[in-house]
């Protein structure tokens, strides 16, 4: 998924270990189309840039793609991350510059690597036309330094679905509750979708090196008994080996939970681009302009728009932004 801003923030992100559970509350971002849909953006943020190697999250839906319009998202680059797609209703069309045409569909990974460059296109309109709500989440994973220049690449996996005491999880990367996912990572990660009953409290076994995070999507949930609103997010330090879901309601809660070691490497973050310093992005931003052979080319995309101009790059140097203390 492209940030679609057009005036993105450009970012220094540090990671600094904090204590107990942080709510982040999300905001509104238009993405897509002369009638966007809007997304609700928990990563990053002032509070905190990471959890783990996961540096952006978008959760949204669900969207009403007739009224909408949907997700028409024209060709457009990364650097120096993954993409994960996940929904939880509706469809997405997915085209890359390796000639990947995937179909992003509910309780299945989509992850692309960019590593030196790729481009990609994500259209929910036209092209799947039985795709009448779109509910999902986008999240990105920096690479890390001895990793991020590497190749592109795309892997698919739908998980199983898991059965757990007054709950469901499906594990989509990493470990939890005895399965793990074969889908390789750069760092250690979880990502994981987690459903639990009406009433029902879940405790889980969660690797106590990890930091982790848990996004409310639908229902009443409380995390280590702090209640989350709608597309909140609970960040949880390391240290703790047991995580307590709990769900007040009278219908299901769905989360999804992410995790991972600290990244303690400093990263620039701007538009769609992940490097080390603002000479990074400058450097990408051109090549893209240039529609240099570093992303390649998308074939088959059937917009309006061929490509996706980058923004015009702040005439500032960056200023560091880290998480408080």
């Amino acid at each position: 998924m492209s940030n679609t801003e057009a005036d993105p923030a450009e970012l220094l992100c540090s990671e600094r270990p904090g204590e107990g559970v942080t709510v982040l509350t999300p905001r509104d971002v238009p993405l897509g189309g002369p009638r966007a849909i809007r997304v609700r953006r928990t990563l990053p943020q002032r509070q905190r840039s990471l959890i783990g190697a996961w540096c952006f999250a978008d959760h949204y839906g669900p969207h009403d793609v007739s009224a909408s319009g949907g997700m028409d998202v024209a060709p457009h680059p990364h650097t120096g991350l993954q993409t994960a797609s996940w929904l939880f209703s509706g469809e997405i069309e997915h085209r890359d510059s390796i000639g990947t045409h995937a179909m992003v569909r509910p309780g299945e990974l989509n992850l692309m690597t960019a590593g030196h460059g790729i481009a990609h296109s994500e259209v929910s309109t036209v092209s799947t036309p039985d795709t009448s709500t779109l509910h999902g989440v986008q999240l990105w994973i920096a690479l890390p330094e001895e990793h991020r220049d590497t190749a592109r690449d795309f892997r698919h996996y739908a998980p199983p679905l898991l059965d757990l005491p007054g709950a469901t999880a499906r594990v989509f990367l990493g470990s939890l509750a005895g399965t793990t996912s074969p889908v390789p990572a750069f760092t250690p990660l979880l990502g994981a979708e987690i459903t639990v009953e009406p009433g029902a409290t879940l405790a889980l076994d969660v690797d106590p090196a990890f930091e982790h995070g848990v996004l409310q999507d639908i229902g009443s949930v409380t995390v280590a008994g702090v209640a989350l609103g709608t597309g909140e997010l609970a960040y949880l330090a390391p240290g703790a080996g047991r995580l307590e879901l709990a769900n007040p309601g009278t219908g299901p809660a769905r989360v999804l939970l992410l995790g991972g070691t600290p990244f303690t490497e400093e990263l620039v973050m701007w538009w769609n681009f992940v490097g080390r310093s603002h000479d990074d992005i400058a450097e990408y931003r051109e090549a893209w302009q240039a529609q240099a052979d570093r992303f390649g080319q998308v074939e088959g995309y059937q917009g309006s728009t061929a490509w996706l101009p980058a923004p015009t790059l702040p005439q500032v140097r960056i200023k560091p932004r880290r998480n408080p203390s």
